[in-house]
């Protein structure tokens, strides 16, 4: 295949995340994609050339890695806005995680449909970089919904980037929730380099140490509290010794914000700096990268995190302080229902943390040891 083109960078994202929540009290009624959207809007950084609509991917494309049968029943679930009892045991449809709400669908077709066009573009292309916020899903499995994910985009974007000839795919998880659905998908497979980073004792309670997906998947369970000083230890001394070793064709960066201090739904202590610094380091290290989104379920910290990300992969001076427009984007955000407390108020003014700096504890440093002693 003749790869002669640059791709981006381009956001892929749809108002679907403007008008969708999974409702209630749930992690992800919270307004995210759309706060990038609004954020960088407001910065200046989504020009007309910068940004593409996501497509809703078929069925057809989905069953590239889930049963039809589970596709259907997602369907049959938002046509009638409940799940049957099968459905519930089954696919895991209607439970307290995965609710049926009414894009139940539509909403994590699109995200797969973004990550799609952004295999598309990149596997097409000799260069380039996108981002695509909705994307990140790395719990759903073949037949059933799972931790907040109804399909698996990653797996789905991964397997369509081999399709089209991507023959060493490095994929680097700093979510804090261990992405079990894609090791699932890829353990074994020599042409996929898994790297996950993700708190120990946490859902899924899957990513030992110890666990090395067949050969390919590196994983390093950190304890709660993990600061920017053991990220950048992580990032030396794991990701990037072994991405590099690797010389993959394309970086895919699932970049949860639910390791960022203020989340409730970790117990980690990093600033979106540290995310940044992966994103930075990483980005020379392949032609081709595709940046995604994941966790996170404070409204005001995943907006700040994924918004400096795409304006550090586009090219833009972060602000120290935000304009006015921009700022009144995270003033206007909320909870969206329960008794959780305002932000910190330099959360409203400006888009970077202050560094979260602090000492490289010594199980840290010993798990690192071991998987530096790991044959690749």
């Amino acid at each position: 295949m003749n790869r002669q083109t640059h791709i981006g960078p381009l956001m892929i994202a749809s108002g679907i995340y403007r008008r969708s929540s999974y409702g209630g009290l749930h992690p992800l009624r919270v307004p995210r994609v759309s706060t990038v959207l609004d954020l960088a809007g407001a910065l200046g950084w989504l020009p007309a050339g910068r940004y593409r609509q996501s497509p809703r991917a078929k069925p057809a494309a989905l069953t590239a890695w889930h049963s039809a049968d589970y596709i259907a029943a997602l369907q049959q679930a938002e046509a009638t806005g409940m799940a049957t009892p099968e459905m519930r045991r089954r696919h895991g449809l209607g439970t307290t995680a995965n609710p049926v709400f009414p894009q139940v669908f539509s909403r994590p077709a699109t995200g797969a449909g973004g990550i799609l066009l952004a295999a598309e573009l990149l596997g097409h292309a000799a260069s380039g970089a996108v981002h695509v916020p909705g994307g990140g899903t790395h719990h759903g499995l073949p037949d059933r919904a799972n931790g907040f994910c109804y399909l698996n985009d990653p797996v789905l974007g991964i397997l369509r980037l081999k399709a089209l000839g991507m023959g060493r795919i490095a994929y680097v998880d700093i979510d804090a929730h261990h992405c079990d659905g894609v090791e699932f998908a890829f353990a074994g497979d020599p042409s996929v380099r898994l790297i996950s980073v993700h708190e120990e004792n946490r859902w899924p309670f899957t990513g030992r140490l110890q666990d090395d997906g067949g050969g390919n998947a590196f994983n390093l369970p950190v304890p709660r509290g993990l600061n920017d000083t053991e990220m950048r230890a992580v990032l030396e001394r794991l990701i990037l010794p072994r991405v590099a070793e690797f010389s993959p064709d394309v970086i895919v960066l699932q970049a949860g914000a639910d390791a960022l201090l203020e989340d409730p739904l970790s117990r980690l202590a990093l600033s979106n700096n540290a995310h940044l610094a992966v994103l930075r380091a990483l980005r020379p290290l392949a032609p081709r990268l595709l940046l995604l989104g994941g966790g996170g379920y404070n409204p005001w910290s995943v907006g700040r995190c994924w918004t400096a990300l795409w304006g550090a992969l586009s090219g833009q001076d972060l602000p120290d302080h935000l304009p006015p427009e921009a700022a009144q984007v995270l003033r206007d955000l909320s909870w969206m229902g329960g008794a959780r407390p305002p932000p910190e108020p330099a959360m409203l003014t400006s888009l970077l943390d202050p560094p979260r700096e602090g000492p490289l504890r010594a199980e840290v440093a010993e798990r690192l040891h071991t998987l530096s002693l790991r044959r690749g």
